[in-house]
Parts: C-alpha cells; structure tokens; sequence
C-alpha cells in the first residue's frame, strides 16, 4: 500500500511530524518485526464478484481453520511481533466466530481490521462491528450504482454497502473505501472520492487490477497506462485539495507501486525542494513488500506471500507455525522476493527507481509471462521517467538481511 496523502502532506508540510497522533484508526508508527497478515479466515462469501481473487462463493469449503486453530496461530503471530492483522475473506461477517476471533485479537493487541463487502451489514452488525472496537473496516465499492451491482453480480450491492458504511460511520468506527479501477469504471473513480467527502468516510483506497484469481480471466480489462496516469494525477489532486483545506481524507493507492515514482516526478515538477528529501523517504519505504512485510494465511491455513500469490503456499499453519514458515528461505521464489534488490529483468531491471518500487508487482510479471521477476506489465512509467535515456545500472543481488517499513493499513 502506498500512502499518497502521508507522503504529500510531508512535502506540503514539511514542518509537521510526519508520525503525528491522530484520530483513532490511523496505522500505528511503529517498526515491524513481523509482517502485516492479511488474513482470509473463510472463503464463502454472498457475492460473485469479476475481481475476486479468491474465486469465492456461497458454499461452505471444507478443511477451514477451527477456533482453537485460529487462537494458537494468533499466538504465534503476536510473539512474532506482527503488528496488524487484516482479517478478510470470502465475507468474513460469515465466519460464525468472527467476533471471538476478534475480541481475541484485540486482547492481544494487534492493530485489527476488518474487510468486508456491507452488504451483511445492518443496525445490528453494525453495533456487533463497534462493539469489536476495529481500528478500520474497508468495504469495496466498484462504482457507481448500477456499475458497482453489475461487478459485484448482485443487484442494491451499491445501496447496502453505502449503508454500511454510514451506519459504521455514526457509530465512530473509521471507515473506508476500496475502489479497483479497471478501464469500464474509471469514469466512476472522482464521484467516488466525491462520495467519501460528502458522507465523510475519511479514507479511500485505489486499487490497481492484479491479475490474480477472476482479475486474472478479466485482466484484458486492465486500465491503459493513460488512464492509470489520469487517475494517479486526480489523486494526487483531490489529496493536495484535502490537505490544504484540512479535509479528514486520506487517500492511499496499492498494488503498483510505481505510484511512488510518479509521485516522486510530480513533486520535482511542483516541489522541487522537497524532492530530494521525499526520495530518501521513499527509498525507505521500499516498495513492493510481498513476502517481506506482507503476508497472507488462506482460510486452509496455508500461508501464501500475499493475498495475490494463491498458487504458491510456503507452508501450512495447522503443521507448522507461521513464524517458522516466514522465516523458512528454503522456497526459491520466497527467498527471491526478500531479496533486496530483487533480481528483476528487462525495463524493471533497468530501471533507476528499483530502490523505490522494489521491482513492482511480481504476480503481474508471473502471469502475463510466466517469469516472476520480468519486468512488470503494469508498469504505466515511461523509459524517460524510469532513467533508461542512460546506461541501464548493473544489479547486484544481496541476500535479504530485514527490511524495516512503517505499518500501514
């Protein structure tokens, strides 16, 4: 995840800390020991949606995690030192223990969220959520009305998870967003980041497609890299618009982390003073963080480098602990995922910002080629802007010794 409205709000002002204390639900400023786990407790789900990158549906899947599984590995996680815990889905409202698992998890102290579709979502969940006292619930939105019912393949979807989120809204729980854009719904994207300011869900999350599960049948409708480019430059406005009004709006983007460097060009044109020092910020951040600082357990156990990486587990939670798995470098692929810098190829290999992206999304390059450290398809940078005007630099690979990245959610 890349946090647009953080890192522009440090170059707009520069004087406030960038780990200011904020309202509840803000990711806490804290290093990481473990990763963030992205955790689908259940795959059945109510919808169907063309995305889905878990391939859900209404049915019950056998070979689930039970309770006391779910509480051991809980365990595990909290000694390892992950700070957040995004529990998901399938639709994780129906996991029949999903308030035990969360009230244990809050004991324990993990930065908790909760990400859902709303549509289950009424006056009565919605007391069962804050009551949980979750520090984010996001709920994907796909568009406006009629776009959004047609990807979710459920009719009212868009009425019941606006719903939601004003009913978690008026009951002081942070709300947010998730809107993948693709190239039907792209002229959806500013009534979206309009709809957030007017009913004051503080926080929109962009997604780029990932070709991972339906994504991957549909990834022929992946948005052109000029619309990429349109959308990250409406972005970059309405969170700079935010920001001067003193509007409670964060915008964040994921999934192409070639975000960061068009960011990083934006501020140079704009900002030219604060260039070098939003550089050195995001070279720290690093990137592309699967298999280093995201992780994904499924609802079988197994653990997987990140939501989008279902076809290759590294091992399975009800055999081995998860702390175990994630420090296990045996898996070719998972060690070269921790490599920094990662031994990407072609434009990716080449490029002058490997240090900021981290050679992007992987899943992307495996799918369309099946290399997982080609050069990334859904790069939208162009050869000027990515430095391959001058001599392409010689990679060094190094062995990964711990990435440190400051939590976000």
């Amino acid at each position: 995840m890349f946090r647009l409205s953080h890192y522009l709000r440090t170059v707009l002002k520069p004087g406030q800390s960038a780990h200011a204390a904020g309202p509840k639900g803000n990711a806490p400023p804290l290093r990481m020991t473990g990763p963030v786990v992205i955790w689908n407790l259940i795959r059945r789900c109510n919808l169907t949606c063309m995305h889905c990158y878990s391939i859900s549906g209404d049915v019950d899947f056998p070979g689930e995690l039970s309770t006391a599984q779910v509480f051991e590995t809980l365990d595990d996680l909290k000694a390892f030192g992950v700070p957040v815990l995004i529990l998901s889905g399938g639709e994780p409202l129906l996991r029949r223990d999903i308030f035990e698992i969360s009230k244990r998890a809050k004991a324990l102290g993990f930065f908790l969220c909760l990400s859902t579709n709303g549509t289950l979502i009424d006056a009565w969940m919605a007391d069962r959520i804050a009551e949980a006292d979750y520090d984010y619930v996001g709920i994907s939105i796909d568009g406006l009305k009629e776009t959004h019912d047609v990807v979710r393949r459920k009719a009212g979807a868009f009425d019941q998870s606006v719903e939601a989120l004003r009913l978690l809204r008026d009951r002081g729980v942070k709300v947010g967003v998730r809107f993948t854009m693709t190239q039907e719904n792209e002229r959806h994207l500013e009534p979206l980041i309009d709809l957030c300011e007017a009913e004051r869900f503080p926080k929109f999350y962009l997604s780029h497609l990932v070709y991972a599960g339906r994504g991957n049948k549909n990834r022929g409708r992946d948005s052109e890299w000029a619309s990429t480019r349109r959308a990250m430059d409406l972005m970059i406005a309405r969170a700079v618009r935010a920001i001067d009004e003193g509007r409670d709006l964060e915008i964040v983007t994921g999934n192409n982390d070639a975000d960061a460097v068009y960011l990083l060009h934006w501020v140079r044109a704009h900002h030219p003073d604060q260039a070098e020092r939003l550089e050195r910020m995001l070279v720290r951040w690093g990137g592309n963080a699967s298999g280093v600082n995201v992780a994904n357990i499924d609802n079988l156990g197994q653990v997987h480098p990140d939501t989008m990486w279902w076809h290759h587990t590294l091992g399975n939670v009800k055999e081995r602990a998860f702390s175990d798995i994630w420090t296990d470098l045996s898996d070719p692929v998972f060690a070269g995922l921790k490599q920094r810098p990662r031994a990407v190829t072609g434009r990716c290999g080449a490029c002058a910002h490997l240090a900021i992206c981290g050679g992007n999304t992987r899943i992307r390059a495996l799918k369309v080629t099946g290399d997982p450290w080609a050069e990334d398809p859904g790069c939208y940078l162009s050869d000027a802007e990515i430095g391959l005007d001058n001599a392409a630099p010689r990679i060094t690979v190094t062995p990964f010794r711990g990435v440190s990245h400051e939590a976000s959610v």
